[in-house]
């Protein structure tokens, strides 16, 4: 036994002492490759080849090296030899051919590479041997003759080389052939495959044009007929809708599936969410209109109509072009389905929309007020919504000046959510109060916390306002312009306007050389958007843009009269938009706008934008 053991602790001790030695000459053969030490790597390889004789790569790396030297006769030689002792190994006439193209006789390069595709034959190893080498070799065209061989063998090859296929299809920039393989390579699954169609997704949306879509849609429609059981192309054909923006077709396929596979509607709610941010209100409403009408059993019953009634909003609202009777109308509809749903806490979020209509839209701030108050004390009342209604609550009682009443709500808020961004918003808006109060350094030591705060919307808030307090601060000791400034932008917050016009006179006649030149110009410029002015907001924002070029208000300005232009509901002209907008992310580059404006602008040009 013990005589055993030992011959058998021998030959494995043999048999690693070869492997190492094996291992330390493939490192150096490579090593030597690499540096283009071809001959010393020839030594190594022809030795490996030797004792190796099954070896692809070595044998591979061995011509190489040959054709490297330009040793094209020894090349052709040790590949005809190894073909003599394996003629069914059809990768040797792809190297074969490859060598003569090298030694520049393309007729026998060509002879060879059409020879290993004749006689190929239904191997389905050789044939993803064969193709690996010519997609190795460059020769695309002749991988893709190889694959199309192969799809005449079996069908199962086009599934098989899908991919490979596509890939080729598309550097040949033939869109259809392309197009029909990556939809082969989903239909590989009889079921979904949400994996397949996402990849699809981002290949489609990589290399399409806008013309390209149309070809795709029409293959969708196919093999939807002729597998209907694969809903990844019908995910597909949704997919397509919603980049050209089509969204009744993309709805219509989208109920399809939503009724195909018994679910509750959350693919249409999602659709809905893209409509809407698209702005296309009318889609949107379709979507939602779908869900509210599958009752209040669904889900997304008072989520769809709040949908609803968000997108009525927007519609008439965006823009500012909209008439009062265009706002009753509205709020008639809020207060009807409040009324009709006789559960406050299930209504509360339009509650809260209704309060914000009759807020900024219709001034009705007791009303508004009344209905806030109303909510707050709802008993079962979740208290993420009570907060919410409570930071509404206190802007508008700061709106009507009970400025102690809005600092008691935000304090309750900033009390029970200390931690959470809820908090830091209430502690963000106490600290605005102080701003308006005139008292700066209480502000300003509340701002300097809340730049750490999670929230980064809350934290940049913080930081422009600690920035615009000490850099305004620094002139007047007195703080005295600031005072004024400060309550022009109270005055602005509760919608007194022509008082706010006033105060801001006064600031520029009083302080005529301070730095709050530009946010004076800012400020009336923002009280003109408001009120739907835009054509008195423009001057003003091209002064600031002209002569206050290195202050703060300059990319805000820029930003703001590029976007007036943009939108066709207030100045609508895409030429100036467009030329602001390059205007921003050149000269302004280290803007926080610059990265939107150059979207913007892309968008404008007829760019397709991710």
């Amino acid at each position: 036994m013990k005589k055993l053991i030992f011959i058998i602790c021998f030959f494995a001790a043999q048999f690693f002492v070869v492997a190492d030695l094996l291992a330390q000459d493939t490192e150096l053969a490579k090593q030597y490759f690499g540096n283009g030490e071809y001959e010393k790597a020839i030594t190594i390889y022809e030795k490996l080849v030797k004792e190796n004789d099954g070896n692809i790569e070595y044998f591979n790396k061995l011509i190489e090296c040959y054709s490297s030297l330009e040793l094209f006769d020894k090349a052709k030689t040790t590949i005809q030899k190894q073909l003599k002792k394996k003629p069914k190994e059809l990768t040797l006439y792809a190297s074969l051919g490859n060598v003569f193209e090298k030694a520049g006789d393309a007729k026998e390069a060509e002879a060879n590479y059409s020879k290993s595709v004749e006689l190929l034959t239904d191997d389905s190893y050789m044939i993803l041997s064969l193709g690996n080498s010519y997609r190795a070799l460059g020769k695309n065209d002749y991988a893709l003759k190889v694959y199309e061989k192969a799809v005449s063998f079996s069908k199962k090859y086009k599934q098989m080389f899908a991919f490979q296929m596509a890939e080729i299809y598309l550097l040949n920039n033939d869109k259809p052939k392309m197009i029909d393989c990556y939809l082969e390579y989903v239909s590989t699954t009889s079921v979904n495959n949400y994996n397949n169609a996402s990849y699809l997704e981002s290949v489609f949306q990589r290399y399409l044009a806008p013309e390209d879509y149309e070809i795709l849609e029409t293959q969708l429609y196919n093999r939807v007929q002729e597998n209907p059981d694969n809903t990844s192309f019908i995910d597909l054909l949704i997919w397509s809708f919603i980049q050209k923006k089509d969204y009744k077709n993309a709805l219509r396929q989208t109920k399809a599936l939503d009724v195909k596979l018994q679910e509750n509607g959350y693919r249409v709610f999602n659709l809905a969410a893209i409509a809407y941010n698209e702005k296309d209100y009318d889609a949107a409403i379709a979507c939602y209109e779908y869900l509210f009408q599958k009752g209040k059993t669904s889900p997304y019953y008072i989520d769809s109509k709040r949908g609803i009634m968000n997108c009525r909003k927007e519609k008439i609202t965006v823009g500012y072009a909209y008439t009062t009777d265009d706002i009753k109308m509205l709020e008639s509809e809020y207060e009807l389905y409040i009324k009709e749903n006789d559960n406050p806490v299930i209504s509360s979020d339009l509650t809260m929309d209704l309060a914000d209509l009759e807020t900024f839209f219709l001034n009705n701030l007791p009303k508004a007020t009344t209905l806030l108050q109303q909510l707050v004390e709802t008993p079962g009342l979740n208290k993420v919504t009570q907060a919410n209604a409570k930071l509404k609550l206190g802007d508008l009682y700061l709106m009507q000046g009970e400025r102690w009443e809005s600092t008691l709500l935000y304090s309750q808020v900033d009390k029970d959510f200390k931690d959470d961004t809820l908090g830091h918003e209430a502690r963000y808006r106490n600290a605005r109060l102080s701003y308006f109060n005139a008292d700066f350094e209480w502000a300003k030591s509340q701002f300097g916390v809340l730049k750490a705060s999670t929230s980064k919307l809350i934290s940049n808030d913080a930081i422009d306002l600690n920035v615009f307090i000490v850099d305004n601060t620094g002139l007047d000791t007195s703080e005295a312009a600031m005072t004024i400034y400060a309550e022009a932008e109270l005055l602005v917050f509760q919608n007194k306007f022509q008082e706010a016009f006033a105060k801001l006179d006064t600031l520029v006649q009083k302080f005529p050389k301070h730095s709050l030149q530009d946010d004076v110009l800012w400020l009336e410029a923002q009280i003109h958007i408001k009120k739907r002015d835009y054509l008195k907001a423009v001057p003003l924002l091209e002064k600031i843009i002209a002569d206050h070029k290195e202050e703060i208000r300059a990319d805000n300005a820029l930003y703001t009269l590029a976007g007036l232009y943009a939108n066709p509901l207030q100045l609508n002209d895409k030429d100036k938009a467009k030329s602001l907008y390059e205007k921003l992310f050149t000269e302004f580059s280290n803007s926080t706008f610059a990265i939107d404006a150059r979207k913007y602008y892309r968008i404008l040009r007829g760019d397709k934008v991710q």
